[in-house]
């Protein structure tokens, strides 16, 4: 692929005709980690890329996951682990509350142990809770249990949301679910990572994504 005409051509269909020096490096990880996972079908390329749009809000930076809520907040978020009298009290603190949400689940250790907080979310589409930070450490060879903020860097989070959306690590639902010889399932495809929140929004980007890719192929 010509990557200088692909980038040529995202910058005017998708990024408005400007684009930043993260939104470049986001974008080469990415591609880069399909390379190197042998994601060859464009359709699918161009999914990966485009679900960044929304779950970084553009940035094409990995972020980590905001917990700051307010009291309504978590009793809207996480009403299973919040009373109205816990909301109150833990309202407006990240780290008490990734605690309190995510203790005693996800591999995660008890409330004390500090887990919740240390394994939040983290990524280009985030990945929480130890038993995931463990499964794509045994992935990609890297040890993410021990130093989880390595799903803050390009390179890793590139690798995670490839190999996650290819082989259906998050939801259980793959690329290959729905980009087939028999055609392309664009607004579903949001299912790999989360329902159909924004389904539209990331289908109209992986359409432009694509059309980039064959331009430059």
């Amino acid at each position: 692929m010509n990557r200088a005409k692909f980038f040529a051509g995202v910058r005017t269909s998708v990024f408005d005709g400007r684009m930043n020096q993260p939104q470049v490096e986001g974008i080469e990880a990415m591609l880069d980690a399909s390379a190197a996972f042998k994601v060859n079908d464009p359709r699918h390329i161009a999914y990966i890329l485009a679900t960044p749009v929304i779950e970084t809000g553009g940035t094409f930076q990995p972020i980590v996951e905001n917990l700051n809520y307010s009291e309504q907040g978590l009793r809207n978020t996480f009403p299973k682990y919040f009373s109205p009298a816990d909301a109150k009290a833990y309202a407006r603190q990240p780290q008490k509350i990734a605690n309190r949400a995510y203790g005693n689940r996800m591999g995660n250790g008890s409330e004390s142990s500090g887990d919740g907080w240390r394994y939040r979310g983290r990524g280009y589409c985030q990945i929480t809770g130890k038993d995931n930070y463990g499964k794509f450490s045994d992935l990609l060879g890297i040890d993410l249990v021990a130093n989880p903020d390595l799903a803050l860097t390009d390179d890793v989070a590139g690798k995670i949301i490839t190999i996650g959306m290819r082989d259906g690590i998050f939801t259980g639902k793959r690329l290959g679910d729905y980009f087939t010889s028999n055609g392309s399932d664009w607004v579903n495809a949001r299912r790999i990572i989360n329902g159909l929140d924004r389904a539209n929004d990331i289908a109209g980007y992986g359409k432009k994504f694509y059309a980039a890719l064959l331009d430059a192929a």
